[in-house]
């Protein structure tokens, strides 16, 4: 089984944070457990988008607190982002709606975050960029999974 919670993306994310401020101590959102074990199979239509660079898919829930969104970089690598503004209190309008590589809430900040890496965008306001989650890959089948 091959970890794709790669050393790079995790640096890519740690940049946007101080020594101070690690995603565990993000007030807004909880630390849910979740595992999606053998679900997500890219041999079904339902997943098989994920067989090609640039292409994600959405998962809801139990999968994190408002779900999950899955990216495929490319080349075996796959990136797994809560759905949650991190810089926002779980309300109605803190769900991340994706519209392609841009996840934006419906609060009236209009926080918005890239979700190959979890940066927010120029104008997000905050200090916190998406929650990341663990991928892994074992074949066709990819596990997401925060345990």
């Amino acid at each position: 089984m091959k970890k794709l919670f790669l050393a790079t993306i995790t640096t890519l994310l740690m940049v946007n944070c101080s020594t101070n401020d690690s995603y565990e101590d993000n007030p807004y959102i909880p630390d849910y457990s979740f595992d999606t074990g053998t679900l997500i199979n890219t041999n079904l239509p339902k997943y098989n988008a994920l067989n090609f660079p640039g292409n994600y898919i959405l998962l809801d829930s139990p999968y994190g607190v408002n779900g999950v969104v899955l990216y495929y970089i490319g080349a075996g690598m796959y990136t797994a982002f809560e759905l949650t503004d991190p810089n926002h209190a779980i309300t109605s309008c803190s769900t991340l709606e994706v519209n392609g590589i841009i996840a934006t809430c419906d609060c009236d900040d209009d926080n918005s975050y890239n979700i190959v890496n979890g940066y927010p965008e120029s104008d997000t306001t905050g200090e916190y960029t998406l929650k990341p989650y663990f991928v892994t890959v074992s074949g066709t089948t990819i596990r997401v999974y925060n345990n």
